[in-house]
């Protein structure tokens, strides 16, 4: 194989089997059916939001922390978000008490066999449209939230890109799971979806454009700095190879980026 092939088939990897989608879309429509008996016209709406809309989410073997952002509106808007949160927990103990349960800023985790959902509270305000507890430790404030306004972004980017965009997204994943999550999941989307890909061809180079112009806060812990730079290190080598024409060596070399499955 080449650099190009390896990345091509690890990126064809990292979508959801058709089993995995049965699995999730059968929990997703019980969760659904539970929500409805339990809260009844306490809730307006609920939807899914995240990566798992947008195309980009991982299978459980490439990323442990795969997960499916859903979003449970409330009725009434009066309580502080604490309130909500405890509705939510409530909920998830009479009917998934043998899963593990979690509160996580700022969201109920409910994690299953096959997938953890990431459960939201939310107001829908008429002026300022749906909020959700902000990342506090209390939980005490509402922040404005669009949670799928990145969607159509990524679609118009990918389209514009030859449809390398989402592949691209879904290899840099990975290699951010195997690396101790050195970005948040949906900032480092983000961060691609904004880098500028002039004369890149294929996944290939999409890919060394994108390690290359990775970028970490510069507050960061150290490790973070290091895991990035030793990626940009390895992306620098495998080109070295490429250019001495040995593939088998680039191969090898970007293997230590993007293992394979």
């Amino acid at each position: 194989m080449t650099v190009l092939s390896h990345l091509k088939k690890i990126s064809n990897s990292a979508v959801l089997s058709g089993t995995e989608k049965k699995s999730i879309n059968t929990s997703i429509a019980t969760l659904e059916q539970r929500l409805e008996y339990y809260f009844s016209k306490e809730i307006s709406e609920k939807f899914k939001f995240g990566s798992s809309t947008r195309g980009t989410i991982l299978p459980r073997n490439m990323d442990r922390s795969s997960d499916i952002d859903y979003m449970v509106v409330f009725s009434d808007d009066s309580y502080k978000p604490s309130t909500y949160l405890n509705k939510l927990k409530k909920f998830v103990d009479r009917y998934y008490s043998t899963s593990e349960i979690y509160q996580s800023s700022p969201t109920i985790v409910l994690e299953l066999s096959h997938i953890k959902f990431d459960l939201v509270p939310a107001i829908d305000d008429v002026w300022s449209g749906y909020k959700i507890p902000a990342s506090a430790a209390d939980y005490l404030e509402w922040v404005s939230t669009n949670p799928n306004d990145f969607n159509q972004t990524l679609i118009d980017k990918n389209i514009e890109h030859k449809s390398l965009i989402k592949p691209l997204i879904r290899l840099i994943k990975y290699w951010n799971s195997k690396n101790n999550y050195v970005f948040d999941s949906y900032l480092l989307e983000k961060q691609i979806v904004g880098m500028y890909f002039w004369s890149c061809s294929d996944l290939k180079e999409y890919f060394y454009k994108a390690i290359n112009n990775l970028e970490v806060d510069y507050f960061a812990a150290q490790w973070k700095h290091d895991k990035v730079t030793r990626a940009k290190e390895v992306v620098a080598k495998t080109m070295e190879y490429e250019n001495d024409d040995m593939p088998y060596t680039a191969e090898s070399e970007i293997k230590k980026l993007i293992p394979e499955i």
